[in-house]
């Protein structure tokens, strides 16, 4: 079996059921820019809102309507996670790559209103081009969000400020925070955290939170608010002892207002047991790519 395949010439989507849809993500792997790839950081991330969407801040009737932006959304999986809970979504990326993710969002949008006769349920999903740090794409979306989600889009440390950067810019109050994330260099893990500690509240979400196959120990999720000026952080740590930083193990707790969730009705199932050739492909195989990727990387921007 040849386990390079997925990220391979040959392989052109990946195809993924969430949330009772079956989801068709174009890819180009071996282009020059690392937004026409599908990280496996999205799939753990999309994989975790289907699990937790029976109850809790995830289920769909506490997320219609809420406006999210999704930043480096690559290939769009992340941003069509949140929109089948309901939301209304805002996905960018750099403009290189939104000829792909405009292709992936209106194609998978016509499958889902052509598959789903109960539409009302389901969020939107629009494209913007948005650089980190440009004040007009920030003004063009019309922040604050309700939530800002993103996978995978730090690679190198010169990312990190204009990232911040553009978070702060896109929040208000309320705005929610959720990050999906592999470590592969612990360089620039450590100066991130550093760099998200002294601005946001930081959680990450335990690992019985992410569905059981989907996941895998150098993927992290991020739950994470601002730091409200004037209020005394409660300070908490995580299993590996990180001072400010809390494991979120509950979410059926409303973090809002400390009361209990009910189950959601409609809600989605959580994801069927069964083969995940695929993910086992990806987690084993296509790191011999990514490596080299990598390398090349390490001497400048993409």
């Amino acid at each position: 079996m040849d386990y390079d395949r997925l990220n391979s010439p040959n392989t052109s989507a990946i195809s993924l059921e969430v949330m009772g849809h079956r989801l068709h993500i174009s890819q180009d792997p071996n282009s020059k820019h690392l937004g026409t790839t599908v990280w496996d950081a999205s799939m753990v991330f999309v994989k975790f809102l289907e699990k937790n969407s029976r109850k809790g801040r995830f289920c769909p009737s506490k997320l219609k309507g809420k406006r999210v932006i999704e930043l480096g959304a690559g290939c769009g999986l992340a941003g069509f996670g949140m929109t089948l809970l309901g939301c209304d979504v805002t996905t960018t990326d750099q403009v290189e790559v939104l000829p792909l993710l405009m292709r992936n969002v209106e194609r998978n949008r016509s499958w889902i209103s052509q598959s789903n006769s109960d539409t009302d349920t389901i969020g939107s999903i629009t494209v913007a081009e948005l650089d980190w740090g440009n004040k007009e794409h920030i003004k063009a979306v019309e922040p604050p969000f309700d939530y800002i989600i993103g996978t995978d889009v730090i690679y190198s440390e010169h990312l990190l400020q204009p990232l911040m950067e553009t978070i702060t810019a896109l929040s208000g109050p309320k705005t929610k925070i959720l990050l999906g994330y592999e470590i592969r260099s612990a360089t620039v893990h450590e100066k991130m955290m550093e760099m998200w500690k002294s601005n946001f509240i930081v959680k990450t979400v335990s690992k019985s939170k992410m569905d059981v196959k989907y996941q895998h120990p150098n993927i992290h999720l991020y739950m994470m608010d601002l730091k409200a000026p004037l209020i005394p952080e409660v300070e908490a740590t995580d299993d590996n002892g990180n001072d400010d930083e809390e494991v979120v193990s509950n979410l059926g707790e409303d973090e809002d207002n400390g009361l209990k969730s009910e189950s959601c009705s409609g809600s989605s199932p959580e994801a069927k047991s069964g083969s995940l050739d695929d993910w086992e492909i990806r987690r084993c195989g296509a790191m011999a790519a990514r490596l080299l990727k990598d390398v090349k990387l390490q001497g400048g921007e993409p």
